[in-house]
């Protein structure tokens, strides 16, 4: 379920796709729509991920019934980079596009370098078909306010926010019931529970791996300075990483460090990590960042009797203070190239009906709708109703707009981890190199 950003490739992609933009089609988006006969065709791509392909053979279907005039012709798959490219370097787009960033080919990565993405800002002022709300109107708050919806942060929309997965620290539930303990809303009370778990014999924290800890983290410092110092930090502003809100950030997971489980940088990789998880399962550690692909993955696992899933945002500081939960999300958006904008535009405003709302739904992709909490039941309606119990939504991440020789600043960041828990990396040594990486990819930014 994680994926690491994979710039390095979508650089390679770069200048064969720039050969080919903006010559696909018609940059108006009122009249440059193909027809085929009497027939728009609409040309949609969609990666078919965990939730399958047939949702969007059943939107398709959808669709069509409620646009008479409208074809839309579908490529979903797998691997959709690999299916779609050729096309797209002879200049032939997809109207619409499902493809989130952080995927190994960096495609998308790619258009937001290459600055080939057609703004949609207007989309979310647009009633959703056939209802009588905009689009804004129907989305979760903070949705399109983030570098992840906005990657060039000036106020314009590129990417619709699709299929969200919230994220926290999760637990047995039973296990704080039958101990009397509470879930912590501070970190004074995290500390006070790690103390009561110790003299138990339990774990305070572990993780699957060092990569995990990019929602932890994200959160972490969104609690510690707020959502602006986070996109200060994010678009690596001068002194973010050194200031007060960021050292006490570090000095949080330094401590948490001390109450992890023993195991955990063992089992942190790609082969083992389940065994990490499976410390919560199995009541030898209280908590752990992850998401709610969790219960699916470990479904057949042994369990403690009783056990019952749980999920917090991060404490706050203060008493009263704001938790945090950041939330990975999936992102449709338009190639400049498109030949069809205005009827792209319209599907994907479709995307927030609720019609293709509960077709997505019961494959089991939430859509960022306000109220879709309502319609779920079991784990997953306690997962997905987190910001309806107090938390606020953190969303977006590292800023991805340069590439610096030997600098890897999710590895300075997130998997030195490893090395904060097992001792052999100080926090401030490891805040310095963060600092460090930071420093070189604004001082590349600005040299462009």
């Amino acid at each position: 379920m994680k994926k690491a950003l994979g710039l390095v490739l979508a650089l390679g992609l770069s200048g064969l796709l720039l050969a080919g933009c903006g010559g696909g089609g018609s940059t108006d988006g009122s009249n440059g729509d193909k027809a085929a006969g009497d027939k728009k065709v609409l040309k949609v791509a969609a990666l078919e991920s965990a939730y399958g392909a047939d949702m969007w053979d059943k939107v398709k279907a959808a669709y069509e019934k409620d646009n008479p005039g409208v074809t839309v012709e579908l490529t979903v798959d797998k691997k959709l980079e690999d299916v779609i490219s050729p096309n797209m370097k002879a200049g032939n787009y997809p109207d619409v596009i499902l493809l989130a960033t952080g995927r190994e080919a960096g495609l998308t990565e790619t258009f937001i370098k290459d600055k080939n993405l057609e703004d949609l800002t207007d989309v979310f002022d647009m009633k959703v078909p056939g209802e009588d709300k905009t689009v804004k109107d129907k989305l979760i708050p903070g949705f399109i306010d983030t570098l992840a919806t906005n990657p060039y942060n000036d106020k314009k929309t590129y990417m619709a926010p699709m299929f969200y997965s919230p994220t926290g620290l999760f637990y047995d539930a039973n296990l704080l019931k039958t101990k009397g303990w509470e879930v912590p809303k501070t970190w004074d009370e995290m500390w006070d529970l790690g103390e009561k778990a110790k003299k138990e014999g339990i774990a305070l924290f572990t993780y699957p791996t060092a990569g995990y800890l990019d929602s932890f983290m994200y959160s972490l410092l969104s609690v510690t300075g707020g959502p602006e110092f986070f996109n200060e930090a994010m678009t690596y502003q001068k002194g973010a990483w050194s200031s007060k809100e960021a050292t006490e950030a570090f000095d949080t997971v330094g401590k948490l460090a001390k109450y992890t489980a023993t195991t955990t940088v063992a089992n942190a990789n790609d082969n083992d990590f389940t065994k990490n998880q499976q410390l919560i399962l199995d009541d030898k550690a209280i908590f752990m960042p992850n998401g709610t692909w969790v219960p699916g993955e470990m479904k057949d696992a042994p369990r403690a009797d009783g056990f019952e899933w749980g999920m917090t945002a991060l404490p706050a500081f203060e008493s009263g203070g704001d938790s945090y939960s950041y939330t990975f999300f999936e992102q449709m958006w338009m190639p400049t190239g498109a030949a069809n904008k205005k009827e792209g535009k319209k599907f994907i405003s479709y995307m927030y009906s609720d019609k293709a709302a509960d077709i997505f739904k019961e494959a089991g992709a939430i859509q960022p709708i306000q109220g879709m909490s309502e319609k779920l039941e079991g784990d997953n309606k306690l997962f997905y109703s987190i910001y309806d119990n107090g938390a606020k939504a953190v969303m977006g991440g590292l800023e991805n707009t340069v590439t610096v020789e030997g600098v890897n600043m999710r590895d300075t960041l997130f998997s030195a981890v490893d090395s904060v828990v097992s001792g052999d990396k100080t926090v401030k040594d490891w805040q310095d190199s963060v600092v460090s990486a930071a420093d070189k990819i604004r001082e590349a930014a600005d040299k462009q």
